[in-house]
């Protein structure tokens, strides 16, 4: 609960990590669709692992913020 809780406030007060948020919810929605899919083309499957290799690389970003903001209030 506490990581949720410390996702949320950065959303609100850094505009660097709402914005790797909302692009992470975006590369969702668009999985979404891929997955809603019956039958995936070769270009779908490669938009597929590019999203996902994408979605991954945002939530290390976030991570990674999430981290360096523990870290400063623990030394503060």
């Amino acid at each position: 609960m506490a990581t949720d809780a410390l996702k949320n406030e950065l959303i609100e007060n850094d505009s660097d990590f709402r914005q790797l948020h909302e692009q992470h919810q975006k590369l969702e929605e668009k999985l979404e669709g891929l997955y809603s899919r019956s039958l995936l083309s070769q270009e779908d499957e490669i938009e597929l692992k590019r999203i996902k290799h994408e979605k991954l690389r945002l939530k290390d970003q976030m991570l990674f913020k999430m981290r360096q903001h523990e870290s400063a209030r623990a030394t503060a």
